[in-house]
């Protein structure tokens, strides 16, 4: 249906727009101002049931960027953060983060759309042409702002469009809440679980390098070697959270070259087994020198003391190295004897 068909009667009424002055270009003037094409009604100018319509549409925008934003909600406190799922053709990704940025990004383009939707359908598309003025607000100006905007308000039936109002202030409170739960991980949510790792009276020490696991026979003495807990592997979703608390390293002392009596009493044979975590701020410790018995982080050069209870002697560490308590199975593997007695890697809050 097109504004030819209505009778001139049902039409709705021009509002008295300056369209600017039409000219004819000619030699002096080539660039005429052409002025502006005759408006063309939409369908919802003519019939309300059109316009009943779009108001629903963008209604239902609104209602389903509420829904959606609930929904991030409900992700976010139901779904654990290390669940999987496969989703083609993307392939294997985070289910936390693919469901919240779904409804985040759902929840966001559903107000858009809204807005768009009802912009282009109910609000006023009458182009009006305003002659330029000088910068500084005038009285006359500010005048015309007001009853400019008075007038768009009145345009945009907002107070007659009830079910579009009360569904967008719906959707625009409920969208800040996404942010507010995030406001969650603030807390102390990962509990006790910085003071354990996998290692566990009975499980083996096993070589990071060959995945075999480790004879007292295959660490010579000054050798440094780095060892995972038995089953730990490196295709595991959790491979890097678990590998960061429990890397270790083995070093082999003689050992009369050993101070520190509890070190001696947790050795097999000289060999120590010391966390590879710096106690600065995390780094992995690989430099080893053998004849002084002395690591070095090289992050900033915190050096231990691995004759000494791995104690430090130089650089920001805080404390000492943590040292992991070891023997041999019945087959002559080492293997651990409990989990370290303290938080692995830099000092924390629970500490104290």
């Amino acid at each position: 249906m097109s504004s030819q068909d209505i009778p001139e009667e049902n039409l709705p009424a021009e509002q008295d727009h300056a369209h600017g002055a039409v000219g004819i270009a000619d030699e002096e003037n080539p660039f005429a101002d052409p002025g502006l094409p005759p408006h063309e009604h939409r369908i919802q100018d003519i019939d309300e049931r059109a316009a009943k319509r779009s108001e629903r549409a963008v209604a239902l925008l609104f209602t389903v960027s509420m829904l959606a934003t609930l929904g991030f909600i409900a992700s976010y406190v139901t779904i654990p953060h290390d669940k999987n799922i496969f989703v083609f053709p993307i392939g294997h990704l985070s289910a936390l983060n693919f469901a919240l940025g779904l409804t985040l990004g759902t929840a966001l383009f559903c107000i858009g759309a809204g807005a768009v939707h009802w912009a282009r359908t109910l609000m006023s598309d009458v182009e009006v042409a305003d002659e330029r003025h000088p910068i500084e607000a005038a009285p006359e100006v500010r005048a015309k702002v007001h009853a400019d905007f008075r007038q768009g308000a009145k345009e945009s039936a907002l107070g007659r469009r009830k079910l579009i109002r009360n569904t967008m202030f719906g959707a625009l409170a409920l969208v800040p809440l996404s942010g507010v739960m995030l406001l969650r991980d603030l807390g102390p949510l990962p509990g006790t679980s910085l003071r354990h790792t996998l290692w566990a009276k009975g499980k083996r020490l096993v070589n990071m390098n060959t995945g075999q696991p480790l004879r007292p026979e295959d660490v010579a003495v000054g050798s440094l070697t780095f060892a995972k807990p038995d089953g730990l592997e490196e295709t595991s979703e959790d491979f890097q959270t678990e590998i960061a608390k429990a890397a270790l390293m083995i070093v082999r002392l003689q050992p009369g070259n050993i101070k520190d009596k509890r070190e001696l009493d947790w050795s097999h044979e000289g060999i120590v087994a010391f966390s590879k975590i710096c106690t600065h701020v995390g780094c992995p410790i690989s430099l080893y020198e053998q004849q002084t018995h002395h690591v070095l982080c090289p992050c900033h050069q915190s050096t231990f003391d691995l004759s000494d209870g791995a104690r430090v002697i130089f650089g920001p560490a805080g404390h000492a190295l943590p040292q992991l308590r070891i023997g041999v199975d019945s087959e002559g593997y080492l293997q651990a004897l409990g989990d370290f007695e303290e938080p692995v890697g830099p000092a924390f809050w629970e500490r104290g």
